[in-house]
């Protein structure tokens, strides 16, 4: 991608995994060589350009169109979230060389990109494999992915918070009842705005096993519920649901208290425009909650940890069980810490989020610009389509019809 940071590997790497195709000695398989195909097929029947905003490719096609294929596979691999093995031989040392002689490719000849490996040459077991969990991947920006991140119980949860970037604040983003359009969308604004600690909850899918393969960090609620002993709950119906979301996020604040992490919690039916969502940065107070938005803030501090312990995350669950039994409206995470919180004394700020977030209905927005908003925020009753038009409006909508983010976003690590 451009701007994208420079491939950097140490002397033991021999594989690694790389979103970007190389078409200069490329081994194609069988199976996903086909599987391309028919997604080209498909795609090219329907009049859909390789388009991927950020990459060099781009205007390579919209130069010389069709008598390049590299910007379609590049394409099929980035909507697929695959990724294509490389080796590293050390020494500019390959095992076929591009001469890069004049002609399409080259106006004039540039000599040879590398050195063909020799077998005489060789200073290491060239066969040598090794298992795709022990190897590096690295998205387009050659900025390092880590596929399989799907936690179902606390050991998990811990390896998680030490594979995170070390910066202060972690997003927590519950996916409960949000649309798959939706949370695609959500993932490539945060690439946009170089959010890189982020963990998203929910329920068992294949859609949450699939945003774990592609890199994000996932935590399954209901393995997680039940793995920290919270499966008693006498709760039943669609109530159930809820309160262990809320379960699996007081449990999982108080894992990032512990480990000096400060808390945003959001639910997906939020859309972030900005990487600070208030103007005098996270709070100072140890506690922050909207007035009438699922949004929530906990900071590490020595005084937040005596607050958020075993025993307050007990009364977090006893509550919910509670308002669950009577079908209360009020059935909320962020009504039930907040009474909680307000029982032990806390600090414990309170904010307007129409002074920060903007609010879109499907009746239409009135606005066309978001000024200095730095958050946008909807109905969980309000339809795909009504959302993803709002959003259009406001130019916020980043992904295609096949839920692909349509930009590379890359940034200097």
């Amino acid at each position: 991608g451009k701007h994208g940071n420079k491939l950097q590997l140490d002397d033991q790497t021999r594989l690694f995994l790389y979103q970007l195709v190389g078409t200069w000695g490329q081994i194609l398989f069988p199976k996903p060589w086909k599987e391309f195909r028919l997604w080209y097929d498909k795609n090219k029947a329907k009049g859909n350009k390789p388009f991927l905003e950020g990459m060099v490719t781009t205007g390579w096609y919209k130069k010389i169109g069709e008598k390049i294929w590299t910007p379609w596979f590049i394409k099929f691999i980035q909507s697929h979230g695959y990724f294509n093995i490389y080796a590293n031989f050390l020494h500019e040392r390959a095992l076929s060389v591009s001469h890069r002689d004049a002609g399409v490719n080259y106006g004039k000849t540039a000599g040879p990109d590398s050195q063909l490996l020799e077998e005489r040459s060789l200073d290491f077991n060239i066969l040598e494999m090794q298992p795709l969990s022990s190897l590096k991947w690295f998205d387009f920006c050659f900025r390092e992915v880590r596929p399989g991140r799907y936690v179902r119980n606390v050991e998990e949860l811990g390896a998680l918070l030490h594979s995170l970037q070390k910066r202060d604040s972690i997003f927590l983003i519950n996916l409960l009842g949000v649309s798959d359009a939706v949370v695609r969308n959500l993932l490539c604004h945060f690439e946009r705005l170089n959010i890189r600690n982020y963990i998203l909850m929910g329920p068992p899918s294949d859609s949450l096993f699939d945003l774990a393969r592609r890199g994000h960090p996932v935590i399954n609620v209901d393995q997680f519920v039940s793995s920290i002993g919270m499966n008693k709950l006498t709760s039943q119906g669609s109530s159930l649901e809820t309160i262990k979301g809320i379960v699996a996020k007081a449990y999982v604040i108080k894992k990032f208290i512990e480990n000096k992490y400060n808390t945003w919690v959001l639910d997906g039916s939020m859309l972030l425009t900005s990487d600070v969502l208030l103007e005098s940065g996270d709070p100072k107070e140890d506690f922050c909650v909207a007035n009438n938005l699922e949004l929530f803030y906990a900071k590490s501090s020595p005084s937040s940890e005596k607050i958020w312990t075993n025993g307050f995350v007990s009364k977090v669950v006893a509550m919910a069980d509670s308002l669950g039994r009577k079908d209360s409206t009020t059935l909320s995470f962020v009504y039930i810490v907040t009474k909680l919180l307000e029982q032990n004394g806390a600090s414990i700020r309170r904010v307007d989020e129409t002074s920060f977030g903007m609010k879109i209905g499907s009746s239409g927005l009135g606005k066309s610009s978001l000024g200095d908003k730095k958050l946008v925020y909807w109905s969980t009753e309000m339809e795909l389509n009504s959302i993803q038009k709002r959003l259009e409006e406001l130019n916020l909508w980043s992904i295609d019809s096949e839920l692909s983010c349509t930009a590379v976003i890359c940034h200097k690590s």
